[in-house]
């Protein structure tokens, strides 16, 4: 046998060999997409898992984010971050920011000293 010729060819393990690597080609290509679809479908499962208030949003999000990806990230954020806390949280960190008052400062560098 030589380097150059090609083993199997014409024989009845080069149909088997092109069948099974079919097979195997047709499952990678099946179980991305499946996999695909299931990532994709991440935002309606949280929304109906959590009853979101803004399930038709997060839905039509979703399928638009099959032509334009950016808006399935939009549809992640709105099902995965509850806003209405966010913003209470924001605006209770505005609300208790600690007030620095310049003369308590220059007390404590002296009793520092």
């Amino acid at each position: 046998m030589s380097l150059l010729s090609t083993p199997f060819v014409g024989t009845a393990a080069d149909t088997g060999l092109h069948i099974a690597a079919t097979v195997i080609l047709i499952a990678v290509v099946a179980s991305a997409a499946f996999g695909f679809w299931r990532v994709h479908e991440l935002p309606i499962n949280r929304a109906h898992s959590r009853d979101h208030h803004q399930l038709g949003l997060i839905t039509a999000l979703t399928w638009i984010g099959f032509v334009w990806h950016w808006v399935w990230v939009l549809a992640v954020i709105l099902a995965f971050v509850d806003i209405d806390k966010a913003i209470i949280n924001l605006r209770d960190t505005w609300r208790h920011a600690p007030q620095s008052n310049p003369s308590q400062h220059g007390n404590q560098e002296e009793k520092a000293q």
